[in-house]
């Protein structure tokens, strides 16, 4: 009898955790993803840090070694610092330092209630970021809201920025041709829209995962909601800015971008006379994430110059 009851206790305890493990799973797997996405970023010798920017709490991902040239890249609309994993080991492996910062409301910073999220004061917060960590000129790079907010950044703070990268960036004045309420999608429809926007041919989500991605993207849809009402104002629209530009500047372009189509990157070229555009066949809006193969050597051969 007593070795039956050891018997059930050696099998039945891993069985009731798995079972357990596999419900929390099915219920919430978008947390289980973040998780894991935070573990492979510990073995990977990444570090979770935080600062204080304007009394706020900013999340950060640092990667590389102390001593190499900074180069800070900010995610877009709905992201996180996490955006960039398949982009940072190109820059870590040439000996580049790279700091990932989560914008305010978004990833693993702060949610305040009374911040604005408009991309000029979450420029600010970029700013803040920069000195908090003393730092005093790096390679700076954006994607989509991202990428406005560096551009932001670059004319407000020239001596801040030694380079700039823009990856498929918002920032011209042009409405969109799209549903702009499809950034927080209600419904498995919505999400499908919002992935076809996103990327080529994306991969079909089991309706559980779609279940919570959907009940995340209610939880934080004023924060997106907010952003995106003071972008369509054309209030901080940077065309003007951008002919004022000095730094040598990298414009990276997936060519089947639905978001922000290949024709403002053309635009931003021709505005940005020392810029250089590099368009990635088979590519969409998240082109540092889909094809970051393709575009991790050019960035680090620009950064290198």
């Amino acid at each position: 009898m007593k070795d039956k009851r050891k018997l059930l206790w050696y099998v039945g305890v891993p069985v009731a955790l798995v079972a357990i493990a596999g419900i929390g799973f099915w219920a919430r797997p978008v947390s289980y993803f973040n998780e894991a996405t935070y573990l492979r970023e510990c073995l990977s010798g990444a570090e979770s840090r935080t600062v204080q920017v304007d009394g706020h709490r900013v999340h950060y991902v640092a990667e590389g070694p102390a001593d190499g040239q900074v180069v800070v890249l900010v995610h877009g609309l709905g992201g996180s610092a996490e955006e960039w994993h398949n982009l940072a080991p190109y820059l870590v492996k040439a000996g580049f330092r790279v700091d990932l910062p989560d914008l305010i409301g978004f990833g693993r910073s702060e949610r305040p209630a009374d911040f604005s999220y408009a991309v000029h004061d979450e420029a600010e917060v970029v700013v803040g970021f920069l000195d908090a960590l003393s730092l005093k000129q790096v390679d700076l790079g954006g994607s989509s809201m991202g990428g406005w907010i560096a551009q932001l950044v670059a004319a407000r703070h020239p001596e801040r920025v030694r380079r700039l990268m823009l990856f498929d960036a918002a920032g011209i004045y042009e409405a969109p041709a799209w549903d702009t309420r499809l950034f927080t999608p209600a419904t498995p429809g919505e999400l499908d829209q919002l992935d076809a926007l996103l990327m080529p041919h994306p991969p079909r989500v089991p309706e559980f995962v779609a279940r919570d991605i959907l009940r995340y993207s209610k939880e934080r849809a004023w924060i997106v909601q907010r952003a995106v009402a003071t972008m369509l104002t054309g209030q901080d629209a940077t065309d003007s800015l951008l002919p004022g530009l000095k730094m040598p500047v990298l414009i990276v372009w997936g060519a089947e971008d639905h978001i922000t189509p290949l024709s403002q990157g053309e635009k931003m070229h021709r505005l940005i006379p020392q810029s250089q555009l590099e368009v990635i066949p088979g590519c969409g809006h998240v082109a540092q994430m889909q094809c970051s193969s393709k575009i991790g050597p050019k960035v680090v051969e620009f950064v290198k110059q």
